[in-house]
């Protein structure tokens, strides 16, 4: 079953990025994940304001795939790093609707 990721980040620092960037895109791609999303322009139209420079959705073919990519020791660095340099959030959210 398909599993997404939706991440918000705010970069409290910038020096992460340059190295993250092409790591996440090789790791993520290894792991059969591939970007819907990943942009700036989002506009939040319910709930608490949230701010959240950042907004990105990910499509894995499963939730062990998207597990597979988080704990991958070749994107652990980058990812301390990320979660160092940024607030930060991160869902997995499966592609099921469980009130069907």
């Amino acid at each position: 079953m398909s599993c997404y990721s939706i991440l918000d980040v705010t970069p409290t620092s910038e020096d992460w990025i340059p190295d993250y960037v092409p790591v996440a895109i090789d790791r993520i791609a290894a792991h059969g994940g591939r970007y819907l999303a990943r942009t700036t322009q989002h506009k939040q139209v319910e709930g608490e304001e949230r701010e959240a420079a950042l907004r990105i959705i990910i499509e894995w073919p499963s939730r062990e795939n998207a597990e597979a990519f988080i704990a991958d020791s070749a994107y652990a660095p980058h990812l301390k790093a990320r979660t160092d340099g940024s607030t930060s959030h991160h869902y997995l959210i499966e592609g099921q609707d469980d009130l069907a």
